[in-house]
């Protein structure tokens, strides 16, 4: 599904990864296959953020959440080896454990109050 606005809550374990337009939402779960709770092996690591920058390919603009440090290590990782992802990220947001429909609705809470400013000039 390719849509203009994607949510990523993402810590160690897993991804979750919620692309959605006015109509639609489809969300996807990724995990990481290290059995670790924080950061496992570098491969591990990579092949996890690498699986969660697929599934953002052709997004226009990403909001990421989750808490820790791995929003900012997933977001560093893009900028070395995906950064067409990186460009997308517009802000990255600490937040605990939402459901995916809270998630949405974070994202859409954001991405409004976004495109506004973006659209406004003045409002910089």
């Amino acid at each position: 599904m390719n849509t203009f606005h994607a949510v990523v809550w993402i810590d160690h374990t897993e991804a979750h990864v919620v692309m959605f337009d006015r109509e639609h939402v489809q969300a996807q779960r990724i995990k990481s296959r290290s059995h670790h709770k924080h950061a496992g092996k570098a491969g591990d690591a990579a092949a996890f953020f690498a699986d969660t920058a697929q599934a953002l390919a052709g997004t226009h603009e990403v909001l990421l959440t989750g808490p820790g440090l791995a929003r900012t290590e997933f977001r560093d990782w893009c900028t070395r080896h995906q950064p067409a992802v990186a460009a997308a990220v517009v802000d990255s947001i600490a937040a605990d454990h939402p459901t995916d429909g809270q998630l949405v609705a974070l994202a859409r809470q954001y991405f409004k109050k976004f495109d506004n400013m973006a659209a406004d000039p003045s409002a910089a």
